[in-house]
């Protein structure tokens, strides 16, 4: 026999009357107090079927509603994605498996705590709690599924914030890439212009592949440079990252500098640069958790790296008497870097954080909405929900907000972020515990 079943019968054994009425008492008394302390009640005063049919009941509301938000979430990413980057039909098909992370973790913590609010009301409306804890039972028999099942869809939401900055964000941008040549042409046909990141251009129409009168505009570190061309071709190449301008009869304006070239002229752009800027693609909120503990390290070596060779120029123009040296643009320019720098260590240490906080609002909103629901006694669950989520929209949103901006800014540390769960989660213990004793 295992040790499994020899561990139920000693807690069995320990649950029956001992001889003597004393004894008996001094059991009895230890026991409950031990269910005060941990808000813990026997498996024996636990019915299973009362634990399945309240999981049952959150995870039918849960699913439907959560596939009903989602379908409108994609939606409205997909169609405002596809108006922005002027898809076509066939890009937002293949958009549409990326965006899909994205929208599930916008839904899943809203639709958590709408079918908490839903059961929970429900049963409280019809005298099923009020019936639980005349037949003795704890009101935390129904109220633990919701919390285990909230915790799990945490952890869920948790990887889906990491998978939809990282692996979403890149399909999204892989689909935009190789759809570049075609966008560009289609918004030139409608709009007779098309800007990118790295450079724009103005045509007088657009004749089949050809541009007609183009006029480039590239955009870099310097003064932009134009060119005009009496027509132009353009060729995207998404295997080689590149988007290749012909320009037939070029004349070029560089500023100062002034060029004609009657023979076809190439100029190549890197595609993805054109889809989006490349410091994004290093921004911490579009890191993976596990490259994040790397970036950080290379982020402090940086730092030290750049705030020894500063102290090294202002000890030689201290000795050299060269205080021209520490006054230049050439020494804000590091100092600006080193900034830069801090302030990127200060985003990469509050990202993880972030993301912690974000996945576990689904446990937050569970332990808020459950008692909350039970105690407004309302069958109407959209009235329940709304009642719940107007707090959680004015207060818990902005505090994470704020504890995030500042944790960002190195105003507070990183585990500031934290602040408006840990404030969730003493209201809904308080809550719970009026709802046990009352």
């Amino acid at each position: 026999m295992g040790q499994g079943s020899m561990g139920t019968r000693r807690f069995r054994a320990f649950l029956k009357p001992a001889d003597s009425p004393a004894a008996s008492a001094s059991v009895r008394e230890v026991f409950e107090r031990l269910a005060q302390i941990f808000i813990w009640k026997p498996a024996e005063l636990w019915p299973r079927r009362l634990t399945r049919y309240v999981l049952f009941e959150l995870l039918k509301t849960f699913a439907v509603t959560l596939v009903a938000l989602t379908t409108m979430i994609i939606i409205v990413l997909v169609v405002t994605e596809g108006m922005r980057r002027n898809l076509g039909a066939a890009q937002l098909l293949l958009l549409t498996p990326y965006v899909l992370p994205v929208a599930l973790r916008f839904a899943v913590p809203g639709t958590i705590l709408f079918a908490t609010c839903s059961v929970y009301g429900s049963m409280s409306a019809h005298n099923e709690v009020v019936a639980l804890k005349s037949a003795g039972i704890s009101p935390m028999a129904i109220f633990w599924p919701a919390i285990v099942l909230s915790f799990l869809l945490s952890l869920w939401a948790l990887w889906l914030n990491d998978v939809a900055v990282s692996w979403g964000r890149i399909g999204t941008q892989r689909v935009v890439i190789e759809a570049v040549e075609d966008i560009a042409y289609s918004t030139l046909r409608a709009q007779k212009s098309y800007q990118a990141p790295n450079f724009s251009i103005v045509v007088k129409e657009v004749s089949g592949r050809q541009l007609v009168k183009p006029v480039l505009t590239i955009y870099g570190a310097g003064e932009p440079i134009v060119m005009q061309a009496e027509s132009a071709e353009l060729r995207g190449n998404p295997v080689e990252n590149t988007l290749t301008v012909l320009l037939r009869d070029l004349f070029a304006d560089m500023g100062t500098i002034k060029a004609r070239d009657r023979e076809t002229f190439r100029y190549v752009f890197s595609l993805s640069e054109s889809v989006e800027r490349k410091s994004s693609d290093t921004s911490p909120s579009n890191l993976a958790l596990r490259v994040i503990p790397g970036e950080i390290e290379r982020t402090i070596l940086d730092i030290e790296r750049w705030e020894k060779r500063l102290a090294a120029r202002a000890s030689y123009a201290l000795l050299a008497g060269g205080f021209a040296d520490v006054a230049g643009p050439t020494w804000f320019a590091e100092k600006n870097r080193l900034r830069d720098a801090h302030n990127r260590l200060a985003r990469l240490r509050t990202e993880p954080h972030r993301r912690w906080a974000n996945g576990f609002s689904c446990l937050c909103f569970v332990l808020v909405g459950a008692p909350m629901a039970v105690r407004l006694r309302n069958s109407d669950f959209l009235s329940s929900f709304f009642i719940c989520f107007l707090p959680i929209l004015i207060f818990y949103y902005p505090l994470l907000m704020l504890g995030i901006g500042q944790a960002k800014d190195g105003a507070m540390p990183p585990q500031g972020v934290w602040l408006a769960n840990l404030i969730m989660i003493v209201i809904g213990l308080v809550l719970i515990r009026k709802v046990l004793r009352y």
